[in-house]
């Protein structure tokens, strides 16, 4: 599930279980790639089950899975998923993030699936970088890990790895790949055999947009939205909101996690990232639709937001 491809075919995926994964996730992101092996007459992906022990790994449901080796066996893979879900502080031990620690070194590609990125932090594989988990999971993980950027965003493919938030994201970021790899054709014939009705972007919301009950910051959130091209100042924008300024960052903070300022941005790079997939305008076009006052002002706010700039994400795309 790396972002570059590691050049050889079949790719190889490992898929770390722990105990009480959530089996969803894990049958969503290999769904896709066995039907992209089906339609594709050829074996593109190929993936390993393993556990620390190599027996056989109890999901959320009460069900076990077996596996196809232990840690002390596993054969080399390109990237490695690490799946769990609840208690996941249950595999921080030493044996285990070492091993982890041990593939990072030789380049596999680490990710996340569901809660995942609590065991790659823990061992010291995720600072700086940008990673998502389920949402009811976000605010424990940055209270735990503020040296990590952790967004509620579908999934997240950077250079240096990969994750997503469990649940049906798995399918879109396995979608993902099957389009990066092999192009638009086949991810839409697989897209269509799981009758996924419509792929959704990595920066969508994994929940809809809070609704939060305050009148006043309810209008505020409507000037954000009607005014992504002219962004207003936090003052005026308090002032037409009926609210005082420091009023309008507690009820941010309380409502919505973040200042204002940091929503307004979210909102703006979000729309831009949406232009840059569904037009064919310039950068700097973009960047001024967006509030920004220069196409470098943009590129680095975009980059800080998605790990990639807009041209590599235009280039990604394109695949």
């Amino acid at each position: 599930m790396r972002l570059d491809s590691p050049g050889e075919t079949p790719e190889h995926i490992g898929l770390l279980l722990v105990p009480r994964f959530a089996m969803v996730a894990l049958f969503s992101a290999i769904e896709p790639l066995r039907i992209a092996n089906r339609l594709a007459g050829r074996a593109l992906f190929h993936w390993t089950l393993i556990s620390e022990d190599g027996q056989p790994v109890t999901a959320s449901n009460g069900m076990p899975l077996g596996v196809d080796t232990s840690i002390a066996k596993a054969p080399a893979c390109s990237s490695l998923a690490v799946c769990s879900s609840f208690a996941p502080e249950q595999a921080f031990r030493p044996i285990l993030l070492d091993w982890l620690r041990e593939r990072a070194r030789q380049g596999c590609a680490l990710g996340g699936m569901d809660t995942g990125c609590f065991i790659l932090a823990q061992a010291g594989l995720l600072s700086g970088q940008t990673a998502t988990l389920h949402w009811e999971s976000l605010p424990e993980f940055r209270r735990c890990y503020p040296e990590v950027d952790a967004v509620e965003s579908l999934f997240e493919v950077t250079s240096a790895g990969f994750s997503c938030a469990g649940g049906s994201s798995a399918i879109d970021m396995a979608l993902a790949l099957v389009r990066r790899r092999q192009g638009d054709d086949l991810a839409n014939q697989v897209r269509d055999q799981l009758m996924h009705g419509r792929e959704r972007l990595p920066a969508s919301r994994q929940r809809a947009p809070a609704r939060p009950t305050d009148p006043g910051l309810k209008r505020a959130l409507a000037l954000m939205e009607r005014n992504l091209e002219h962004p207003l100042s936090l003052r005026e924008l308090a002032g037409r909101a009926g609210l005082s300024w420091r009023h309008l960052e507690r009820l941010c903070a309380r409502h919505l996690g973040c200042s204002p300022r940091d929503h307004y941005q979210q909102l703006r790079l979000e729309h831009g990232h949406r232009l840059l997939l569904a037009t064919d305008q310039p950068v700097l076009d973009i960047a001024l639709a967006c509030g920004f006052a220069s196409s470098s002002t943009f590129t680095r706010a975009f980059r800080r937001r998605y790990d990639l700039t807009p041209s590599r994400l235009r280039r990604q795309d394109a695949y």
